[in-house]
């Protein structure tokens, strides 16, 4: 079983049913899970949170500027961060929201050595804001702060069961892999993550598991070790 974990939740999951905002059904089903892996024995969880809305892009498109658009983008992910904070301390879970950048008293400003240390005492981290620059995907921030934190996985939570040959929804004779490398993800053109975030998990060696978060207890099937969605591997 994964120590350490990051685990990325996508902001679109969190919407649930609804066309916006965080379904607050979806926030406690996420909320309850993850409790239940910390639970489990895992030594440190961490969670990156991406943002609801594609605020950068509709802020872009709308004719803002784009560094002004990717911070909109960052505080959506804190607001995303402190509903998950708050729906985990509701069921007993310690939490610390740290932010990329300067944000207190809202939340603590990140680095590794807070992280770890706070991990270890028994919380559940949860990262937001991205990298705290423009031009950089909450793919690539999760991926940084994985790194960072010397974690086992990323696991990265979706609302697909997996990476496939095609997409599924478009194409029905598209097939699932149970794992796949990295070089291939490449040759065949596949969009795990962004490329600068994919990189960044070849080139330090953090695998990656793609799995739908969205079914109730997935979390701890793949903490149990069961093959439900893709890994990702050099």
């Amino acid at each position: 079983m994964y120590k350490r974990i990051l685990l990325k939740l996508s902001g679109e999951s969190l919407m649930g049913t609804q066309s916006h905002g965080i379904d607050p059904q979806r926030l406690q089903e996420y909320a309850q899970q993850i409790k239940a892996v910390h639970e489990m024995g895992v030594q440190s969880v961490s969670l990156s949170v991406a943002e609801t809305s594609s605020a950068d892009l509709v802020g872009t498109q709308k004719g803002f500027d784009r560094v002004k658009g990717d911070q909109m983008g960052m505080c959506a992910t804190v607001m995303n961060s402190l509903a998950l904070s708050s729906a985990l301390e509701a069921i007993g879970v310690k939490t610390k929201v740290l932010t990329a950048i300067r944000m207190e008293p809202i939340g603590e400003f990140y680095s590794k050595w807070k992280a770890i240390e706070s991990m270890e005492s028994g919380y559940v981290c949860i990262f937001s804001a991205g990298t705290g620059s423009p031009y950089f995907t909450t793919d690539t921030g999760s991926s940084l702060r994985g790194i960072e934190i010397e974690a086992d996985v990323m696991l990265k939570g979706t609302r697909v069961d997996g990476i496939y040959t095609a997409d599924p929804e478009k194409d029905p004779s598209a097939t699932k892999f149970a794992e796949i490398t990295y070089d291939e993800i490449y040759t065949r053109g596949l969009k795990v993550m962004d490329l600068t975030a994919t990189t960044m998990c070849k080139e330090n060696n953090l695998p990656i598991y793609v799995f739908n978060m969205d079914v109730v207890g997935n979390l701890e099937r793949v903490m149990r070790g069961e093959n439900i969605g893709t890994l990702v591997h050099n």
